[in-house]
Parts: C-alpha cells; sequence; structure tokens
C-alpha cells in the first residue's frame, strides 16, 4: 500500500540515546534501549471508515516524536503501520452509505494520506494493508491449528466454520499470559470484549474470551481463498501480528496505538506472534491518551468528532494542530476547546516572532547546541511533549541560553518537534 509524502527533516548531530518510556505491561517509566544502533516501530493504524479525527492525529502526531527523538540519537529507524482495510465496520458503514467497501477504504485512507502529510508525519517505511497480507494471516492461522492452538467453531450462516484462538491452551504451551500485555484482571477484560469487537456469548466457544482468527464466508461479503480455513477474511487481532513479524524484528522496540487498543488488541495481538515463533512481538508497549469533546471521549461512534480535514478546511494551520496535540502529554487523556486551538496559535506565533529576532551567524556547528541538548533531555523522560514547548517558551523569552543561529534554532526544533518556525 502506498504510504504519504515525507516531510523534511533536517539532520541534527547525534546525542547519545537516554530515553524513558512509559511501559503499559511492567506500568512503570523504563529505559529503552536500541539493538545495534536499530529502534524498530509498529503503530496500528486506522480502519478506514470515516476521516482522521483528533484522538487519530494524537496518536500518530506523538509517535512522530518518538521516531524524530530516536533519528535526532542517530539511529536506524525502522517503521510499520497497518491500515485495517477489511473489517465489519467498513462492511457495515459501506452498506449503509451504499458505496462499495474498497472505495469507501481507500477514499478515507487517501484522506488519512492528506492529514498526515499537512501535520508533518513522517511516514512508516512500511504502510500495509490487511487485504494484501491475507496470504500470510491464513499461513499463521494454519500453523495455529497444526499446534492446537486454535480451533474451528460450526457457523450456522455459513458453509464452513470460524476458527478461534484458544486462549487456555496458548497459556499452557507458551510464554504469554492472558491480561500480561494490557494490564487488566479479567473482570475487566471480560467487561471490554463485547466493547471492542469481542464475542463472548457465541456459542462454541472454548472461553468466551477466545478471539476470532477467520471468519468463514458469509453471504454478501468480501472473501479470499483460505486453504484449508475455506473461503472467508481474516479477524481483526492476527493481522497486527503477521505484519509485524514479517516487517521488524522480534521482538522490535515499542508498539504503539490508543489506550482502547491495550485490550483486546495488543493483548491478542502479542499472544498470537509469541504462540507463532515462541518470541515475544515487542519489548514495550505505549498506549496514547484518549481525545474527548466536552467531556467525553470522541469516537466516530458517538458522532462528536472533531476531524483534522475539518479543522484545516476553515483555514487551521495545521502546524497549530500539531502545537496543540504537543501541548498535551503522549498517555494524558484531554479535552478539545476552542480556547486551547487559539493558545496553541498564539504559542506558535510567539516562537516565530523570536525567531525572526535572531541572529543569523555564519557557519553551522557541527556538535549539538544548548538549544538542541535542552529539547532532547525534555523528550528523554517519558517522550515528555510538553515539557518540550516548555522550553521553547523560555528561549522565545530570552531565558535559555542558546548561542545557535536562526538557521540553527529552526531546523532543531522542526527536526525534533515537526515544528516550522519560518513565516
Amino acid at each position: 500500500m502506498r504510504s504519504w509524502s515525507a516531510p523534511t527533516v533536517p539532520a541534527l548531530p547525534p546525542v547519545p540515546e537516554s530515553l524513558e518510556l512509559y511501559d503499559t505491561p511492567r506500568g512503570a517509566t523504563v529505559s529503552t534501549t536500541s539493538t545495534q544502533g536499530i529502534a524498530s516501530l509498529y503503530v496500528c493504524g486506522i480502519t478506514p471508515y470515516d476521516a482522521t479525527h483528533l484522538g487519530h492525529a494524537n496518536t500518530y502526531v506523538h509517535f512522530d516524536i518518538l521516531v524524530r527523538y530516536w533519528r535526532a540519537c542517530g539511529l536506524d529507524v525502522q517503521y510499520v503501520q497497518n491500515v485495517t482495510d477489511i473489517d465489519d465496520p467498513l462492511l457495515e458503514r459501506a452498506t449503509e452509505t451504499h458505496v462499495d467497501w474498497r472505495e469507501l477504504a481507500e477514499s478515507q485512507t487517501q484522506l488519512f494520506r492528506e492529514d498526515m502529510t499537512a501535520l508533518g508525519v513522517i511516514p512508516p517505511d512500511h504502510f500495509v494493508g490487511a487485504v494484501e497480507m491475507i496470504p500470510a494471516v491464513v499461513e499463521d492461522v494454519e500453523q495455529l491449528l497444526v499446534r492446537e492452538l486454535a480451533y474451528p467453531v460450526p457457523a450456522a450462516d455459513a458453509v464452513g466454520d470460524d476458527y478461534y484462538f484458544d486462549v487456555s491452551a496458548a497459556e499452557q504451551s507458551t510464554g504469554w499470559r492472558l491480561g500480561s500485555i494490557g494490564a487488566y484482571d479479567r473482570s475487566a477484560m471480560e467487561e471490554l470484549f463485547p466493547q471492542r469487537g469481542g464475542d463472548p456469548d457465541r456459542p462454541g466457544k472454548r472461553d468466551p474470551l477466545d478471539p476470532l482468527l477467520w471468519r468463514a464466508a458469509r453471504d454478501g461479503e468480501p472473501q479470499w481463498p483460505g486453504g484449508q480455513l475455506g473461503e472467508g477474511r481474516p479477524g481483526w487481532h492476527i493481522e497486527c501480528s503477521v505484519i509485524a513479524r514479517r516487517h521488524l524484528p522480534a521482538p522490535f522496540t515499542v508498539q504503539g496505538g490508543g489506550s482502547d487498543l491495550r485490550f483486546p488488541h495488543h493483548e491478542f495481538s502479542a499472544a498470537h506472534a509469541t504462540a507463532a515463533d515462541g518470541k515475544p512481538l515487542a519489548e514495550g508497549y505505549m498506549h496514547t491518551g484518549m481525545v474527548g469533546l466536552t467531556g467525553e471521549k470522541m469516537s466516530k461512534s458517538r458522532g462528536n468528532l472533531v476531524l483534522v480535514s475539518q479543522l484545516r478546511a476553515r483555514g487551521t494551520d495545521p502546524q497549530v494542530i500539531r502545537v496543540l496535540i504537543l501541548s498535551n502529554h503522549w498517555r494524558v487523556d484531554w479535552s478539545y476547546t476552542e480556547t486551547a486551538l487559539k493558545a496553541a496559535g498564539d504559542r506558535l506565533a510567539s516562537w516565530q516572532s523570536a525567531l525572526q529576532d535572531t541572529a543569523e551567524q555564519p557557519g553551522h556547528s557541527a556538535s549539538p547546541g544548548d538549544l538542541q541538548y535542552a529539547l532532547m533531555s525534555a523528550l528523554a523522560g517519558d517522550l515528555n511533549s510538553p515539557a518540550a514547548l516548555d522550553t521553547l517558551d523560555l528561549w522565545a523569552a530570552g531565558h535559555l541560553a542558546a548561542s545557535a543561529s536562526a538557521t540553527e534554532v529552526r531546523e532543531v526544533v522542526l527536526a525534533l518537534l515537526g515544528i516550522d518556525l519560518a513565516v
């Protein structure tokens, strides 16, 4: 699948890696360490049945900061993102709107590309649709069947069987344990599972929390060859396990996504990966906070969306949207207000004005300057973007000793924060 255009990211003098990140499974902030100069990242992508809202943008802008920080440390960053271009919500929206599901998926994926380009988000090295990975999904589910970690469940409305992952068998034969990724107890998972696409009451399942791996073909639904599984389409969680394991080292450095993916999605993606090859999927898990409007989580089901494309259409500078997002810590829930958006615009204007007052100097420093060190120091502590923006405030007010020229200041801020201070 085609990604989007890459923004300009100036190369900075490398600073030694010293990043600490909050890891969901451990419930603590821990040091991250690259392997042989490589940092790897998988961020779960969109299900393209509607436009990019601020909750989406919040996730992808914050992980963009992680990519930028790693690059500034001189690391080779390997970044993968999926697109769930076949799933129930997409098919349901296509039916509601009388649009072919493929056209809907492509139109909304293209709008997402445009929003990411406008926001200055670095594209992943691999932007992969679930549909293009279906043969690999079939391969993995067939392997799970051979290992007796998957089982068939008769489908009354289909010719063949649906196939489910056996949670209990996986716990007994692998290093994964239910709840070990999302850090929820059983009762919380039982409450969340039906809210997030699970089917706990499905007759024939061995455990109410067993997730779907392969859905047998139903009349009127898209379907693909499934080998011994029969015609059908993938379940949700298996796609990310398959994509990540075929494009990144095992385990890769960070698995990322919104906090609503802690369970069941990340829980079972990790379970599938460990069951498939005996290795953990990722070393750490980052979950971004939810964005709300008038005190409620922003979601398509509630219809309370602030769309990035709508903000852009009314003339809002995408950089202001980026500043608004980075004003909030990546793992904190926050709510959108017009007042906060205006404050972000005023803040950006103050930095741009300060840059205009910064003198140019001949030459270009070959070593990191005061501002780069200060910004990277702020980001090194759990990717603290609000602290980094506070550092910019200090610089703009003249309270931060920085000998850098205007060009160097612009390049440092653009490289690390994706904010261009040139007017």
